[in-house]
């Protein structure tokens, strides 16, 4: 039971009850005690006086024993709790009423009684008892004068031995053991409602726990199901505890969906991976296996024709090669990034410049609007390159002959703004989201065969080592851009 948060609670209440109980039971006899030690001093504080005024102690120097003995045998008869002592100066008992061998002093500490005749003294003030030697007890206390001249003190005990004696009784009375058992019964129902009202608090926290417990256990679709739904944003610490959960939840259940979604794309990559290097690979040792067997027999433009075809293949083997070698490096976290500040107008010039040619060949105008004074940019130039051709290469690749490929360069604030557009076949909506996934292709972008889906996951992983995002916009038979930024560089 106690290995549960709300045991845990419940011992740790009633220890604390139990703790409380004990402190207040001797809190309220302490005080009890002393009120009452106060209350019955204050009230007598004048007896010892109006007695020393009233009887004269003293006859000629010497003790009145006569006086005395009616003042004892008075003082038993009005309250016989009193006990009437006749000390010295110097506090030595030189009377008293006691029966024999009852008083064990035979000398009193007069400090308290000297601050209670001069009216210093701080109520309940105690004084010794002389029938106990370790005791004290509240007195009443007054000089004796005789001509001016003090003589001693009138000394006495407002609690005597009768008086213990009926407290002691009185520990065991009724109205003792109705308060004590009531003490009792409020702190078990102190107990009972700290339990229930702990109970009530842990509620959701063992709801919270069982929902937890249910999420380990489940399947993928239990997981996706189970959340806390009585979660606030405003509540306490268990609701804070809920949203957390609910959102850890959320965040494995997409980090899950992205797995499977990995765990298909990597079976599409293999699969796709073993299309491109087949295609290329049988084409290749087919054409060199004819011109090993018919090596004599074909004319000269023959054996050339296949050397091309072959050398093509090849070449677009060795492409798809240098792309997964080039993404397996940009994955790993051995990439570096060789910064450094260079004209991005330049940059878009030459590589422009390097599918000039091609573009020419395909019927499709290369265009650029740079804007003058551009600052430079800061990054990897040979990485960014890289980007410019393959976004150039893929516009050239989807732009049909008498379209055109549009590079800008912008100043955006601290950053420079670059986008590749073209007016090709554009991008569906509900694809382009997937167009940087890796081996991801259009069906209809297939053709040739020499696209391996790799050129915008370069690009996107490229741009992410810059801290930069790309966006695509697309419409159908309209075109497609792609956008990012680099920073511009400070000095």
């Amino acid at each position: 039971m106690f290995k549960t948060l709300y045991g845990k609670l419940a011992l740790a209440l009633l220890l604390l009850i139990l703790l409380a109980g004990t402190l207040f039971f001797f809190l309220v006899r302490y005080a009890t005690e002393n009120y009452q030690q106060e209350v019955q001093q204050r009230l007598n504080r004048e007896l010892a006086l109006h007695i020393s005024d009233e009887m004269a102690l003293f006859k000629e120097s010497e003790i009145n024993r006569a006086a005395l003995r009616d003042l004892f045998n008075m003082m038993m008869v009005i309250n016989p709790a009193i006990e009437v002592y006749l000390l010295d100066n110097d506090g030595n008992i030189l009377a008293d009423a006691a029966p024999y061998d009852r008083v064990k002093r035979s000398q009193i500490d007069v400090e308290p009684i000297r601050r209670f005749a001069q009216g210093a003294a701080v109520f309940p003030e105690p004084g010794d008892d002389p029938r106990d030697p370790e005791g004290q007890k509240v007195f009443s206390a007054a000089p004796v004068t005789i001509d001016g001249v003090q003589k001693g003190y009138l000394y006495v005990i407002l609690g005597g031995e009768q008086f213990d004696h009926v407290v002691e009784l009185l520990k065991g009375s009724y109205i003792f053991r109705v308060s004590l058992w009531g003490l009792v019964a409020s702190l078990l129902v102190v107990l009972v409602f700290g339990l229930f009202i702990f109970a009530l608090q842990t509620r959701r926290l063992r709801r919270l726990t069982r929902l937890i417990s249910f999420y380990s256990q489940g399947d993928d679709e239990q997981r996706n199901a189970v959340r806390y739904a009585e979660a606030r944003d405003d509540g306490d610490e268990i609701d804070r505890l809920a949203l957390n959960f609910n959102s850890m939840a959320d965040q494995i259940s997409n980090q899950v969906q992205e797995l499977k979604r990995t765990d298909a794309q990597r079976r599409e990559l293999v699969a796709n991976v073993s299309h491109d290097l087949r295609t290329p690979l049988a084409t290749l040792n087919g054409y060199l296996e004819t011109l090993l067997l018919k090596d004599k027999d074909l004319r000269e433009d023959e054996r050339r024709h296949y050397i091309e075809v072959a050398f093509s293949h090849s070449k677009r083997l060795g492409e798809l090669v240098a792309d997964l070698f080039e993404l397996a490096t940009l994955d790993s976290c051995e990439t570096l990034l060789s910064v450094e500040a260079f004209s991005m107008g330049e940059l878009v010039q030459d590589v422009l410049q390097k599918f000039q040619l091609e573009a020419e060949q395909q019927s499709i105008v290369l265009e650029t609007n740079l804007t003058a004074e551009l600052p430079l940019a800061y990054g990897d130039i040979g990485l960014m390159q890289r980007v410019l051709e393959n976004l150039i290469e893929n516009a050239l690749r989807h732009t049909p002959a008498g379209g055109n490929v549009n590079v800008t360069l912008a100043p955006d604030g601290n950053q420079i703004l670059v986008q590749v557009a073209d007016t090709g076949c554009g991008i569906p909506a509900a694809e382009l989201d997937s167009i940087f996934d890796r081996f991801y292709r259009l069906t209809k972008s297939r053709r040739g065969g020499g696209n391996a889906g790799l050129g915008l996951a370069i690009v996107k992983r490229i741009l992410d080592l810059h801290g930069s995002v790309i966006k695509a916009e697309s419409r159908e038979n309209a075109g497609t851009q792609f956008t990012f930024s680099l920073p511009a560089y400070t000095r």
